[in-house]
Parts: C-alpha cells; sequence; structure tokens
C-alpha cells in the first residue's frame, strides 16, 4: 500500500459547526496519510449524533481521540509524545477520557491499555460504528477496546462531515483495507483485506457533494485501481462470484467513467495507484474525459528488480517503464510522481543506480522519498534483517531527492509561458494579495487575486516557478465555471 503523507497537516486539531443540542467536546487528531484523515471524519460524524462537538482546545476536552498511522516510524513516535500530552491535561481534568484510533491502535493496543495505561479506549479502522457502545464503557470506569477486522466494513452508509476541507475539494472513500502482501508495509495486518464500496453509495456521496458547490473530489483507497464492486464481499472472493456478479461488477475504470460522465464540470483526482493494479482502460478512460485530473500517483519503491522482488511488489522494472510509456503515449501532458523507499534490507549500491536510472529515465513531477525504516509487525522485520548502514541511506537519499529536485525544476520550467486552468483552493500561505490552487497536474500555482474568489476555475499565464511551484497571471475564468 501506497500512502502520501501530507506533513503540512499532520496533527491538525479538526473543527466542524457546532450544534447546540451537544453537551459534550470531541477533540481529534489525525496523523500520516489521507485515509486517517477521512476516517476521522467518519468518526466524527458518528459522534456528532452521539452529543458530541468539536473543539480545538485540549483542556476543553471530554473525549479526546487520536486517529493514528504505523507506515513510518516518526509517527509512532510523534503520537506517544501527543498521549504524553494528552495524559498530563488528564492530571488536571480527571473525567477526560483518552482514546487511540487507526492502524497504531490495532497493533499496540495491549501495550496502550494494559501494560502503559495511557488510553482508556483502543478502536480499530474496522470498528467507528461501534463507538457508541466503547464510549458507555468508558464512562462506566471501564476501559474499552475494538479492533476486530471486517470483511464487509466500508462505512458506505454514513456522511462524512467534512472536517479537514476547503469547501472546494473532498475526498471520497471508494475501497478500504489492502490484498498486497508488500513487505515493508503493516496495512493489510492493520486494515484488513480488500474490500470496496457500493458504487451507489459513492456516487450519492459525490452527488451531495456536488450539490453543496464542491468543485473538485479524491477518490480515495489504499489502492484505488483495485476497486471491484460485484454486489459486496472481498475482491480476494470474486472468483466465487456468481456469472451474473461477474458479468455486472463495476471495476475502477468504470466507476471513474461514470463518475465522469455524470458530473462534467466536476474535477476528479484519484490516489494511489498500484503499478500492478493500474490497467490501460483507466488511462483511456483518463483521455477520455476533460473533468479526469491528469496526474497519477504511480509509486515504484525502487528501481531495482531484486528489490522490487524483496519487497513483495508483484511487477518488474520493466513493466513499470512500460506502464510510463503507454500513460505518456495515451496521455502525452500527463503528470507523474512517485514514493521511493532508500536503503531497503539487502540494498546494494548497483540496486541504488537502479533506482537513479529510473528517475532519470521518467523524470517525475514530484515523488515522496523516504529511508527504510523497520516497521514492527511487517514481513520485513519478521524475515529481513535492516543491514544497510545508516550513513549509507542517508548518503544515497540525499542523492535520490537532489535528482528529483532537478527533475521538479525540469518539469516546472516548461510550463513558464504555458496557459493552465487552476482551481483556487486558499489564500496563499506568502501573501494575502495572492490565492492558491492547482492545476490538472496537481501543481500548486499562485497568482494575484484580482476579481476572483475561491473555487473559481481561472486560466492562469504561468510567468515564472520555483521547484515546487508555479507563479503566474490570470487572464481570465475557464469555461467549467
Amino acid at each position: 500500500m501506497e500512502k502520501i503523507i501530507d506533513e503540512s497537516i499532520q496533527g491538525q486539531p479538526l473543527a466542524l459547526d457546532q450544534n447546540k443540542e451537544n453537551k459534550r467536546k470531541l477533540f481529534i487528531e489525525s496523523y500520516g496519510c489521507q485515509m486517517n484523515f477521512s476516517d476521522s471524519e467518519i468518526v466524527a460524524s458518528i459522534l456528532a449524533k452521539e452529543g458530541f462537538n468539536t473543539t480545538q482546545h485540549l483542556e476543553d476536552a471530554d473525549l479526546v481521540l487520536v486517529n493514528t498511522c504505523s507506515i513510518r516510524e516518526k509517527a509512532e513516535q510523534t503520537v506517544r509524545k501527543r498521549l504524553e500530552k494528552y495524559n498530563a491535561v488528564k492530571r488536571i481534568n480527571p473525567g477526560m477520557k483518552v482514546g487511540v484510533l487507526g492502524c497504531m491502535a490495532e497493533r499496540l493496543k495491549s501495550k496502550f491499555l494494559e501494560e502503559e495505561k495511557i488510553v482508556d479506549l483502543v478502536v480499530g479502522p474496522d470498528a467507528y460504528k461501534d463507538l457508541p457502545n466503547l464510549i458507555e464503557e468508558v464512562d462506566a470506569g471501564r476501559n474499552a477496546v475494538n479492533v476486530v477486522l471486517s470483511k464487509e466494513e466500508t462505512y458506505g452508509d454514513i456522511a462524512p462531515v467534512r472536517l479537514q476541507s476547503n469547501g472546494v475539494s473532498a475526498f471520497v472513500s471508494i475501497t478500504r483495507g489492502c490484498d498486497n502482501m508488500c513487505t515493508f508495509c503493516v496495512v493489510p495486518f492493520t486494515r484488513g483485506r480488500e474490500r470496496s464500496r457500493d458504487p451507489q453509495s459513492i456516487l450519492t456521496e459525490i452527488d451531495d457533494l456536488v450539490s453543496r458547490n464542491f468543485k473538485e473530489i479524491t477518490l480515495l483507497g489504499q489502492n484505488v485501481d483495485s476497486y471491484l464492486w460485484y454486489g459486496g464481499g472481498l475482491k480476494k472472493d470474486f472468483q466465487k462470484a456468481s456469472d451474473f456478479q461477474k458479468a455486472t461488477a463495476v471495476n475502477f475504470a468504470k466507476l471513474l467513467d461514470m463518475t465522469a460522465q455524470r458530473h462534467p464540470k466536476l474535477r476528479i483526482r484519484f490516489s494511489t495507484s498500484n503499478p500492478q493494479d493500474m490497467t490501460l482502460d483507466v488511462i483511456e478512460i483518463m483521455a477520455k474525459h476533460k473533468n479526469i485530473c491528469k496526474h497519477i500517483h504511480l509509486p515504484i519503491q525502487s528501481g531495482s528488480d531484486r528489490i522490487l522482488k524483496e519487497m513483495n511488489r508483484l511487477h518488474t522494472r520493466q513493466e513499470y517503464m512500460d506502464l510510463i510509456d503507454n500513460i505518456k503515449q495515451i496521455i502525452p501532458d500527463c503528470a507523474i510522481t512517485q514514493d521511493m523507499i532508500i536503503g531497503f534490507p539487502t540494498e546494494t549500491e548497483e540496486d541504488h543506480q537502479d533506482t537513479l536510472s529510473l528517475l532519470e529515465y521518467v523524470k517525475y513531477e514530484h515523488g515522496y522519498m523516504y529511508a527504510y525504516s523497520e516497521r514492527p509487525g511487517t514481513l520485513a522485520e519478521r524475515k529481513l534483517e535492516d543491514d544497510v548502514p545508516e550513513d549509507v541511506k542517508k548518503r544515497r537519499l540525499a542523492e535520490v531527492i537532489a535528482l528529483q529536485r532537478t527533475h521538479c525544476a525540469y518539469r516546472h520550467q516548461s510550463y513558464i509561458g504555458q496557459t493552465f486552468e487552476v482551481l483556487i483552493e486558499k489564500e496563499s500561505k506568502k501573501s494575502d494579495q495572492h490565492w492558491s490552487g492547482r492545476t490538472t497536474k496537481n501543481i500548486v500555482a499562485i497568482f494575484p487575486k484580482g476579481k476572483y474568489q475561491i473555487g473559481d476555475f481561472v486560466m492562469v499565464r504561468i510567468d515564472e516557478c520555483t521547484s515546487a511551484t508555479l507563479l503566474g497571471e490570470a487572464i481570465g475564468y475557464s469555461d467549467n465555471n
């Protein structure tokens, strides 16, 4: 499973409109990937019906929840520090209850509850509907835990409150779990096997967003290309489905096509793809519809066939490059971004050079690159020795980052003089006189505000660039308004 972790939003306390009827206060923070932030919206929606309003003040809270991630060591360390902070406040406010949600909750349930006694409540990713019962247990003075993984739960019947939203773009979860047993990843063990939401529930949620004037959605899943609805059930059981179920099944390409046709002015993105599951029909649907953004996040993790095999990635370097070639042929202007793990166990200098040469071949628009850190509970932790020295990891990572920055600059400089449609999302961080928005390629563009407003689609001529941002001038509205 691939994860894009946006460092700028880690640990933000979530807030939504207050219901005067609700008397209890919920403080909820999220760490990790966008799936965790999406899950926090589901949790807040469930608890709003149980009498909780969100607060951004920890000291005022009756219930404090932290939604956790196990994908990177840094996230775990941060969550532990936050739990120490919560418990310091709890000593002043003993009525406050503390709970851990998500991936880390499942893995460390006994440690948190019994050994360290730092939380009252532990809830796994498939158990959020059980929160009302679990909170009753906690209110009665008992610890509460539910980390049972489900074969059916997709939360398709819960309309998430849009806690993280700017009112312009929103995430719509379409799958849960993952069947890809990558040796570096704990997600199949913390989020369970892969299952997909009923497409009608997805389209209903999108209809609601459009009616509320949202302009962009991102279809979200651990592995969106694996989406497969055949009436419910695990993806791995599809072979047991009836002939009718197989004939009427909806795969990701079909879902993408249905969504784009239904709302032709709605911008559509998706994340995250796995190279072994991305098919040509998805790329062809992207090319067919103007409103599907021309950006694919396509993690490779390593450019070495030998390391890909150690990682249990079910594709080769050549297969990945063939997929890149097909994308470029069918959608010549498509932006491609990557995830890369540097210093995976047994990685040699030759393997590292293979990664650098793959970077040169693709020249990615952007990348998320990390030094390997052993994650408890993964196959790699059980079977492979973390044998690449830290100084070697750091040096190789620095080389990969430097090359990626060169490619970012190369790509961005090629856009100077071009005009792109930009969806205005917010005010620029550096200037209250400028808007910030993204192009179809998922690149941030900054330009003077002029007469335009948040939510407008604007044509922006690019005059300058940095390695991360395009700078330009709005020349008029696009025909998508």
